[in-house]
């Protein structure tokens, strides 16, 4: 006889709290914007030249531990001026099947561990980045989040024109933004949360009640010491899992995504 599996019950939401994610480095390893560039290189939107400049920023990013904001900007730009002339829905497609290439493997199982325990005690997670809203947004979907805040690029009859509306979601950028949303929601930011790797998200870090420092560079490393504030570093302990991906992806593409790691760590390697 079968019985029916008891549905899980869900947690009241908390109104008033939230926890706040940035997204490279922190949720997970590297650009997402490198990651997505990759993937976009290998359906022929751009050559090998600009992948090889994609590369070597986020290679640099990795070995340094921090965002060059110069750097970051002209891989948004380039990567603008690519899908301009491309339909939202398109690169949102794309996007997601990016993600299960590439991105999976990334993500590290323990901020993704503390997304979910906010989760579970009923409050708000919320990605806060500088990659392309459209692109955090697939993230958020694919980790089970509340949503994402990210850089908005200009659409005209649902067409990217290769402008950006606005600056990059970077620095005081992401606290202003986060600050919209608190009082948009009702969100109390005395009782939030914000993790991230980054001396640049001091703005977004400070603006809440608990600031954490995730794989953090050395200045921020040294105000979260000075402050007193959590340090959790996941570079060392993680796992070579795929979190968000459908299982119906299959082994082909777990084979995939294993050989690229495997590549880009032999590149990180040489440098």
């Amino acid at each position: 006889m079968k019985v029916a599996a008891e549905e899980v019950p869900r947690p009241p939401l908390d109104e008033s709290a939230a926890a706040f994610f940035d997204v490279d480095n922190t949720m997970m390893a590297g650009a997402s914007i490198f990651y997505f560039a990759r993937g976009l290189a290998a359906r022929d939107f751009f050559d090998s030249r600009d992948l090889l400049r994609f590369g070597w920023q986020h290679v640099t990013y990795r070995l340094r531990g921090h965002e060059n904001p110069d750097g970051m900007r002209d891989a948004r730009e380039t990567a603008l001026a690519f899908v301009a002339g491309r339909s939202v829905a398109e690169i949102v497609r794309y996007g997601e099947e990016i993600y299960d290439e590439r991105m999976a493997e990334q993500i590290y199982s323990g901020a993704h561990a503390l997304a979910q325990q906010h989760l579970d005690a009923g409050q708000r997670v919320w990605l806060v980045t500088a990659t392309p809203v459209e692109l955090a947004s697939v993230i958020a979907r694919r980790l089970s989040l509340t949503g994402a805040l990210g850089t908005v690029s200009e659409v005209t009859d649902g067409t990217y024109t290769g402008h950006l509306v606005g600056g990059l979601l970077h620095g005081q950028a992401k606290a202003e933004a986060v600050q919209a949303l608190a009082e948009r929601e009702g969100l109390d930011l005395s009782r939030c949360w914000a993790y991230s790797d980054s001396i640049n998200d001091l703005p977004m870090l400070s603006l809440v009640g608990h600031p954490v420092a995730i794989n953090p560079d050395p200045d921020l490393k040294t105000v979260a010491r000075e402050r007193e504030w959590p340090i959790k570093d996941f570079r060392t302990a993680r796992k070579a899992v795929r979190i968000g991906i459908p299982a119906a992806a299959g082994a082909g593409a777990l084979a995939g995504g294993v050989a690229a790691g495997m590549a880009l760590r032999r590149r990180v390697a040489s440098v």
